[in-house]
């Protein structure tokens, strides 16, 4: 078994503030979600807090680049530390934002295991808006949670996008994007760099569960892959408590499906939840539903099991991926022919997928045909769990801040 671990990452240091005299309250969430029993019913460890520095934006103008950067940076690089020893323990990493500019710490850690295991690792960005604002299609930029998918692709400034020299964290072809809005205004941009996507009416014709097996299709060459929730991919009518709700979003039940047959894959690396705020949730109703959601989606990941050692393989040497005939069945099977995810080049698994690359092809079957010892195939559970930003702009007559 992969035994999750918690660990929350509370920074709001790349959203601009709700109010002259207010801080965004999503620093709050890993607290709010911890009181409704996140880590006892996840079976979790708890992997601790990694306390961000002061947000305080100063006299940050329109032009002087993303607000707070110096201390993402840092705050960045230590958040790839706590993940990357996550990882090294044979550990599943389950991180609770805080808001989407965490995603750099995160790219940072899977550069770097990416790095270590000689292949790459790939991201599927679950979120309400694309987050691909950046100075060559704006005329400033100032808050990193609108920027995290332009900046961890290596669009903007240096001390945010090249950390550690290494630029970008993530390639365009290894990103794959679920949930924006049709009328989302960077979709083009997406399309031309060569970004796949689904926006929200195209995930809900295919299903949820085809959707995650769309994603890992898009990152099959990749050694592994990340996953970032921002739960602006609700429907504000089921999650308000965001700082830029937008219409038109997911419902809960297709969430935890998603995530789920997401997560459901050796080759899922860990996860982070972003932007949930409990400001806005006074009455807690919004975290009691969102730790469900994370509880059932999350559950592929407890029910697995991992017979190999873990954690010191991170460092080893990995083969490149292969290509197994089929998919790994998901609670939603796809029309025609599946394609199954590569064997994980990952930390606890390297030596396994080494052993596994010297076999000959197998005859199609359920389990993954490379893992000579894996375990039997995990299924995916079909829940019913229930019904179901553009980030905030300034009014006309408003001044501008950050973001």
């Amino acid at each position: 078994m992969r035994r999750i671990a918690v660990l929350d990452a509370p920074s709001n240091l790349g959203l601009r503030p709700p109010t002259a005299t207010s801080v965004p309250g999503c620093a709050k969430a890993p607290g709010a979600l911890r009181d409704h029993g996140l880590l006892r019913r996840l079976n979790a460890r708890d992997a601790g807090c990694l306390t961000p520095p002061r947000y305080d934006p100063g006299d940050w103008r329109p032009g002087d680049g993303v607000c707070h950067a110096p201390e993402i940076s840092a705050y960045s690089r230590k958040l790839a530390d706590r993940i990357g020893a996550i990882l090294d323990h044979g550990e599943f990493p389950v991180i609770l934002g805080g808001d989407c500019s965490i995603l750099l710490g995160s790219a940072l850690a899977m550069h770097r295991l990416g790095e270590a295991v000689g292949g790459r690792i790939g991201l599927v960005f679950v979120d309400g808006h694309s987050d691909f604002r950046h100075p060559g299609n704006a005329s400033y930029v100032g808050a990193a949670a609108g920027e995290d998918l332009a900046l961890v692709t290596g669009r903007g400034q240096p001390d945010l996008t090249g950390l550690e020299g290494r630029r970008p964290y993530f390639r365009d072809v290894d990103v794959a994007v679920l949930g924006i809005r049709p009328q989302d205004e960077y979709r083009i941009e997406l399309q031309a760099a060569g970004i796949a996507y689904r926006a929200v009416p195209e995930l809900r014709s295919d299903g949820a569960a085809r959707s995650a097996q769309w994603a890992r299709q898009v990152l099959q060459d990749c050694d592994g892959y990340w996953v970032h929730i921002d739960v602006d991919v609700l429907d504000p009518a089921v999650m308000p408590a965001v700082d830029a709700p937008d219409p038109g979003g997911i419902a809960y039940t297709e969430l935890e499906l998603l995530l789920a047959g997401l997560v459901g894959s050796p080759r899922c690396l860990g996860v982070e939840v972003t932007v949930f705020d409990p400001d806005y949730d006074p009455d807690g109703v919004h975290a009691a539903e969102l730790v469900d959601m994370l509880v059932a989606g999350l559950a592929p990941v407890r029910a697995a099991t991992a017979d190999a050692p873990a954690a010191a393989g991170r460092r080893a040497k990995a083969p490149a991926p292969r290509r197994p005939a089929e998919d790994e069945p998901t609670g939603e099977p796809a029309a025609g022919s599946s394609v199954a995810d590569p064997a994980p080049a990952v930390p606890a698994q390297a030596r396994r997928a080494a052993q596994a690359d010297d076999e000959p092809p197998k005859a199609p079957k359920p389990a993954d045909d490379g893992e000579a010892d894996a375990a039997p195939a995990r299924r995916v559970p079909v829940v019913d769990h229930g019904p179901g930003k553009l980030r905030r702009r300034p009014a006309p007559d408003e001044a501008p801040t950050p973001g």
